[in-house]
């Protein structure tokens, strides 16, 4: 049950970053600006101690080990750079809910590139969690019409849907890496390359950390602390333990805790249509966790 556990705390944590990035960005913060600091600020706290306590390990690292690593910096990076720039455009709960439909991009490549074909309630659960995040959709577009002025959430739907897909190939990519490096190495080198192709895409459209206004750092040295450090690091270690098609899966339970965030702190109201799909999303991932078992560490 701990491995449950961990997984469950990562995902709460999780759950606090589109808020505090809606924060950074009202405070002048440019999406690709605030992804490139919150990136930069775990990097720079995790990558010297993982150094100091595994430097032994990062050392005995093959050359195919740091181009894996290299390319999950890469898709996590595209995460965040599409992922923050659609909470400018569209609502918490719908961009929240988009960047989680990553279960049915993972289940299919985990089946065809990984050979892990999906049991009978893992595909249960994809579906309902699918259901779940059509109806949140849906609710939003019904509503677009009200948007406040600046908004579209057509575009920010897309770019969502963007850092779905970039963040299932990260969890892909990167799990053979995982399952061989103790956390502490792994979660270094690939915040540590993440980070640098976050700031090259950043400089090159002219939004670097720099340009970051000092009021926004506050709530960006937050996310590095939180969700990057505290949440996704947790949600790194369940890998060990747990398949990338369940972890994906509980992932969807981050819509329902940053939808919450939003209408208590944002006013973002929450329609019925909305709750619908949320109490769906949760019973697509009890039912997908009924059919778990842990993976055999490589």
């Amino acid at each position: 049950m701990l491995r449950y556990g961990a997984l469950a705390l990562g995902v709460l944590i999780v759950s606090t970053a589109a808020l505090l990035i809606r924060w950074a960005i009202d405070a002048g913060g440019h999406p690709l600006s605030v992804a490139a600091g919150r990136l930069t600020l775990a990097a720079l706290l995790i990558v010297p101690f993982a150094w100091f306590k595994r430097r032994n390990e990062l050392l005995e690292l093959r050359r195919a080990d740091w181009l894996v690593a290299a390319l999950s910096g890469v898709l996590l990076a595209v995460h965040f750079a599409t992922w923050i720039a659609s909470l400018a455009y569209t609502s918490v709960a719908s961009s929240v809910a988009l960047v989680t439909t990553n279960p049915v991009w993972v289940g299919l490549a985990a089946w065809l590139i990984l050979r892990e074909p999906p049991g009978r309630n893992t595909v249960l659960g994809i579906l309902l969690a699918a259901l779940g995040t059509a109806l949140i959709i849906l609710s939003d577009l019904q509503s677009a019409g009200s948007a406040p002025a600046g908004r579209d959430p057509m575009l920010g739907n897309g770019l969502a849907l963007l850092g779905a897909i970039s963040i299932s190939g990260y969890l892909l990519v990167g799990r053979r890496l995982n399952l061989k490096l103790s956390l502490l190495a792994y979660v270094a080198i690939v915040y540590g390359a993440a980070a640098i192709a976050m700031n090259l895409i950043a400089w090159a459209l002219g939004h670097g950390v720099q340009t970051l206004p000092m009021v926004a750092w506050l709530p960006v040295a937050l996310l590095a602390l939180g969700p990057q450090l505290a949440g996704h690091t947790l949600i790194n270690a369940s890998l060990k333990h747990l398949t990338p098609t369940f972890v994906a899966l509980a992932i969807l339970g981050e819509p329902v805790g940053s939808a919450i965030l939003a209408w208590l702190l944002l006013g973002e109201a929450v329609a019925p249509l909305q709750l619908s799909g949320f109490a769906v999303l949760l019973v697509g991932i009890a039912v997908a966790a009924r059919g778990e078992r842990p993976t055999q560490r490589e």
